[in-house]
């Protein structure tokens, strides 16, 4: 089958907040290189990073450290993040948010001195999230774009990644396989970097915050090319997802952590306020505490009309909660509910993938010239991810990858390798496969994997529910492979349908086979037969990998190399500081 060519030299997956802060690291750093970006959708208008309400954690305020968020970071994640990443995360953050603002021109929310503020988040020790109201995605995206279209960046909207493929020896890596949304023709992308920015979004899940074409793409791409991924089993559920019926893709969507952080209450169906009863943090615990406590009334059967629970912030005064949180009260009214002034449903929903493609802290990973950054990458927060620390980890690790890619490429890095031609067919066949098939519904088939993983690799697990889900989810593909789709490939949303749950199929099988190799419970991973957090001294990470046709999970020892479970980098640190 014809598959066009297009030559680049640093080639960037995504353009959310990783993948632009790369582009624009890389191009200023390598003024002389191509670089190009791809996008499944359009250019700012699509991805995680733009639906970001909360903030962006930065040790900035008084009293507060590096050393502070570094440990609320190591701390929140149970032990189990990659030290030299997290210490990067929270050391770089710094320059960073300046970054945006004296650069980039973001206008975040200030005090009346003129500092920045700072908002409270879950399940840490000072106020250090940086915000634009509630609508902090929005401002870093645009801004954003507006300083990466002044560059000579050559970007690709609406391109789908297919596959890594390698090159002809089988010894490096030659480019990506695109498919064209707007054509329907195939393009080998080749370039002597490539970035895997493409974003996690777990959609595979019941209730879920991403947009429905996030289908962890990169992952499965990553995975069926052999790369190793770790802390798969590390879902997120933010608790505070939007329940407003099965009418309206509405429902999943988050209601941000500073709700919580402002002092919002959660009330079960009769009115009460139940969080003390499971944490002393009561509704700023972490988010996997409280996503535990909502599942529990749920299962309890205390529950609201729509079988969640209340948020509950009319005590602060109707008009604060406007103020404070515009979009959000927007977002409520025009799904019948009033944020400031009644309650709102809301329920677990799944919302971030703190594993991913392992690598090194310059973003590299175990392919030459392969890099990742964002939420494609694992190790940075380990079993729980802080809220505010996820944007920051995208445009921290962004930037970081496109300076990485830059010295990568002006180095003697060698020509454009030609590709191994057998490999482009295989995965073009692939792609192609539903059109050789007829009937099925696509639809139902992605609605039956959602409520598998929700019921059985949810919030709360089981060894028998786990093996339950694997032999399901295997059931699942093995319909969807005798699915057809029709017509061409030219703006087929059908055939795109197909091609987003075979790659949540992918990562669904991982996320399943490194809950069933967890038998304790860490942070977001929290197993009923195994209820014990394990010995913390000798904490692991799981490791997953392809083998031929099978998948392997293992798992590794954590390398304590900045700081052991029962030690701090605070000296003297006091307990319960707010700022």
């Amino acid at each position: 089958m014809n598959c066009e060519r297009y030559d680049t030299d640093i080639l960037i997956l995504g353009a959310g907040g990783a993948g632009l802060f790369a582009a624009l690291h890389a191009k200023k750093a390598a003024p002389d290189r191509r670089v190009t970006v791809v996008v499944k959708g359009l250019m700012g208008k699509c991805g995680c990073t733009r639906m970001v309400q909360g903030g962006y954690n930065v040790a900035l305020g008084s009293g507060d450290s590096v050393e502070r968020h570094f440990m609320d970071t190591i701390q929140g994640g149970k032990w189990l993040p990659h030290q030299q990443l997290a210490w990067k995360l929270c050391q770089t953050a710094v320059t960073r948010v300046r970054e945006l603002e004296n650069e980039l021109g973001c206008f975040f929310d200030r005090n009346s001195d003129g500092s920045l503020h700072q908002k409270a988040f879950a399940g840490q020790t000072f106020d250090r999230t940086v915000h634009k109201g509630d609508l902090t995605g929005i401002e870093i995206i645009n801004r954003l774009m507006e300083q990466v279209r002044a560059l000579p960046v050559e970007m690709m909207e609406e391109h789908r990644a297919l596959a890594l493929i390698p090159d002809k020896t089988g010894d490096g890596l030659c480019g990506v396989l695109m498919a064209d949304m707007r054509s329907g023709m195939f393009r080998l992308v080749r370039a002597r970097a490539v970035l895997m920015a493409t974003g996690g979004g777990p959609t595979m899940y019941k209730y879920h915050t991403p947009s429905g074409d996030k289908s962890m793409d990169g992952l499965a791409m990553a995975f069926r090319y052999g790369l190793r991924l770790r802390d798969m089993e590390m879902v997120q559920f933010h608790p505070t997802g939007l329940l407003a019926g099965p009418h309206t893709r509405m429902t999943g969507t988050v209601l941000e952590e500073g709700l919580r952080g402002a002092g919002g209450y959660l009330l079960n169906g009769s009115g009460d306020r139940f969080m003390f009863d499971y944490d002393p943090d009561g509704e700023r615990a972490t988010r996997d505490i409280v996503s535990r406590a909502l599942y529990a009334e749920m299962r309890g059967g205390r529950t609201t009309p729509g079988g969640g629970v209340y948020i509950s912030m009319s005590h602060l005064g109707p008009d604060v909660v406007r103020d404070k949180f515009k979009g959000m009260v927007k977002r409520c009214e025009d799904c019948g509910f009033d944020l400031a002034a009644g309650r709102v449903e809301v329920v677990p929903t799944a919302h971030y993938l703190m594993g991913g493609i392992t690598c090194d802290i310059d973003t590299a990973t175990s392919v030459p010239g392969l890099f990742v950054a964002g939420e494609d990458a694992g190790g940075i927060h380990g079993a729980n991810r802080l809220g505010g620390n996820g944007v920051a980890n995208s445009t921290v690790y962004g930037g970081v990858a496109g300076d990485a890619m830059a010295v990568y490429v002006n180095q003697d890095c060698g020509a454009l390798q030609d590709p191994d031609s057998d490999r482009i067919e295989f995965e073009i066949e692939r792609a192609c496969h539903p059109f050789h098939r007829s009937g099925g519904d696509i639809n139902a088939l992605r609605e039956n994997l959602m409520n598998i993983m929700w019921d059985d690799v949810g919030v709360v697990r089981t060894g028998r529910g786990i093996r339950r889900a694997i032999e399901q989810i295997g059931e699942v593909r093995a319909e969807l492979l005798r699915t057809g789709v029709v017509g061409g490939r030219i703006f087929n949303v059908t055939w795109h349908d197909w091609l987003n749950l075979l790659s949540l199929l992918d990562i669904a099988e991982v996320i399943a086979a490194a809950a069933r190799s967890r038998e304790n419970s860490r942070g977001a991973h929290f197993r009923e037969d195994f209820t014990g957090e394990g010995d913390l001294e000798s904490s692991f990470f799981t490791v997953v990998r392809r083998a031929g046709d099978s998948i392997m999970a293992n798992t590794e020892p954590v390398d304590f190399s900045l700081v052991r479970p029962g030690q701090t980098l605070i000296p003297e640190s006091p307990e319960g500081v707010h700022g």
